[in-house]
């Protein structure tokens, strides 16, 4: 199977503010995310001329820790950034879900650990007939 899309039917102005609505999600009281939208077009802009003029560079990233609900450290890039990621995200994501195996469920919709154990569960009751049997 072969990706149909072109670089410029990606970068467009339309898909970024569309990456930027569904990047806000759960994020519009971040500072990061208060000071990017208080330029919100100008952003949206230059980052369409930076990537259609193809000089677009990812920034680095902030490193912080939190607790919740374990110690972790987190790597987090810019809002820039973040939108290039919801960008290709959103238009990459169609074509390689329709690739993957159907039993592979991480970082995919409508899937995830939970539902990937509750499978497991079902596969393994019904190999092991119900319980009845050991491997």
């Amino acid at each position: 199977m072969k990706y149909s899309k072109q670089y410029n039917d990606i970068i467009t102005v339309k898909n970024l503010l569309r990456a930027w609505e569904e990047f806000l999600h759960g994020k519009r009281k971040k500072k990061d995310v208060i000071l990017f939208q208080a330029n919100l077009m100008d952003n949206i802009f230059a980052l369409y001329d930076e990537l259609v003029g193809k000089i677009y560079r990812h920034g680095g990233y902030k490193c912080f820790k939190i607790s919740d609900p374990k110690p972790r450290i987190i790597h987090k890039a810019k809002v820039r950034d973040r939108l290039v990621h919801h960008l290709l995200y959103q238009e990459l994501y169609p074509f390689f879900d329709r690739q993957f195996i159907f039993g592979s469920y991480s970082c995919r919709l409508n899937k995830g650990t939970h539902r990937a154990m509750r499978e497991f569960v079902r596969i393994e009751r019904k190999a092991s007939q119900n319980n009845t049997h050991n491997f």
